[in-house]
């Protein structure tokens, strides 16, 4: 009896984030309110009669997985927080950028970064840097959703390749479905994939922008250092990880520790207002509290074994077409618990078969605006951007999606 309410609940709270322009109601407030009521239901009434300590463990499991991102996230938006309130960001991209450059033009370089940037560090810090970059900008708010949506994607995609780049793909490697060498077969078909989404949104906007180099306000060497330490701190997380297992949340709070002491060193002598450590309050915490809220409702939707499900495609239809349909859904479902579902099943593919997989479940979550952290974020740092504003451009996505998978499956064949 308890499965179906704590189904409905879930769903309820879907609904609402969609229709969150109607009812004028934050999604971290709704999600967060349906997530604690799904886990004391499941406390009060356990889920196929499970004892309180076995939900208790289940809990805790999902709780450490939504802290770890929690303070992930918060060091890498502190960071952000302060380069952007120093003007520092947008000083780069008008020094970089040159005095008029198309929209056009603009679409291919964002997509490409993006999805560069997104390979050698992790797809939060990603997102928030190229959203950053892209905002400074002054848009108008339709175009920029577009980038924004393009950022998304690219964002996933880039990191798809790589076993640091994204969580599912370090999954599949480990359970030794796939090679390192057979990763970076993907590159080409992500690539790909960006670059034709990248001409599909950019179809109509012929506008040109111009940059102001006037406007540039001189950079401070305190900003040089902690964007510094910053990327230094990136670079340190996929090294240690790597090399020693050393878990990224460590690396990147050592980081911002730095940061925090550093800045404190520099500032001493200046007559500053603000210190360092202020900067964590400008962080959006709507953010930080529409994770938990999210992850709280997966966590509800795998106890309840509706993810376990998800495997019985394999019976029905080829590997091929399942994978396709994996991808497409873990943009409703979190793909850690999905591929984990898959892997605990033990469904037997081909290493083509598993590559193909390791693409469809890396990049299927950009369908949805909440079917990953790059859209999640995205979501609560441009306003324009919204549930139905991001599924108008589902279309698209969804071209791109398939040929990024009809190139992962070519790509395969060279294995």
């Amino acid at each position: 009896m308890v499965t179906p309410i704590i189904l409905t609940l879930i769903a309820i709270a879907f609904v609402l984030i969609v229709i969150e322009d109607i009812i004028h109601v934050n999604k971290a407030k709704t999600t967060l309110f349906f997530g604690t009521l799904c886990w004391i239901i499941a406390f009060i009434s356990p889920i196929h009669g499970q004892s309180p300590e076995t939900v208790q463990h289940q809990l805790d499991h999902n709780i450490l997985e939504i802290a770890t991102l929690w303070l992930f996230l918060m060091a890498a938006m502190t960071f952000v927080a302060y380069l952007n309130s120093k003007g520092f960001i947008q000083n780069i991209v008008h020094r970089v950028m040159p005095a008029q450059i198309s929209e056009r033009k603009l679409m291919f370089l964002v997509g490409i970064s993006a999805f560069v940037f997104s390979s050698i560090s992790d797809n939060i810090t990603a997102t928030l840097i190229s959203l950053a970059v892209v905002m400074s900008l002054k848009l108008d708010p339709k175009k920029l959703i577009k980038y924004a949506t393009l950022i998304i994607f690219s964002v996933n995609s880039g990191g798809v390749s790589l076993i640091t780049g994204d969580v599912t793909t370090l999954m599949i490697f480990l359970a030794d479905k796939v090679t390192i060498p057979d990763l970076l077969l993907l590159i080409a078909p992500a690539l790909t994939s960006v670059i034709a989404l990248a001409a599909m949104l950019s179809v109509g906007m012929n506008s040109t922008l111009e940059f102001n180099k006037d406007e540039q306000r001189r950079i401070e060497k305190t900003d040089i250092t902690i964007a510094v330490i910053f990327m230094s701190t990136i670079f340190a997380t996929l090294f240690l990880s790597v090399q020693y297992q050393v878990p990224p949340l460590l690396t990147f709070l050592f980081g911002l520790s730095l940061m925090f002491l550093v800045a404190q060193f520099l500032m001493r002598k200046k007559d500053v207002n603000k210190k360092i450590i202020d900067y964590i309050r400008e962080i959006e915490y709507d953010t930080l509290l529409f994770f938990v809220g999210v992850l709280l409702l997966v966590g509800a939707l795998k106890e309840v074994g509706v993810l376990a499900m998800f495997t019985d495609l394999y019976v029905y239809m080829s590997p091929e077409y399942a994978n396709y349909l994996m991808g497409l859904l873990s943009a409703a479902v979190d793909n850690v618990p999905l591929t984990a579902a898959l892997l605990k099943a033990d469904i037997t593919m081909t290493a083509q078969q598993w590559l193909m997989f390791t693409y469809a479940t890396g990049v299927g979550g950009s369908m949805l605006v909440i079917g990953s952290a790059a859209g999640i974020i995205a979501m609560s740092k441009v306003k324009a951007l919204t549930f139905m504003s991001y599924l108008r451009m589902s279309l698209y996505l969804l071209i791109a999606y398939t040929l990024g998978y009809g190139g992962a499956y070519l790509s395969g064949q060279f294995i």
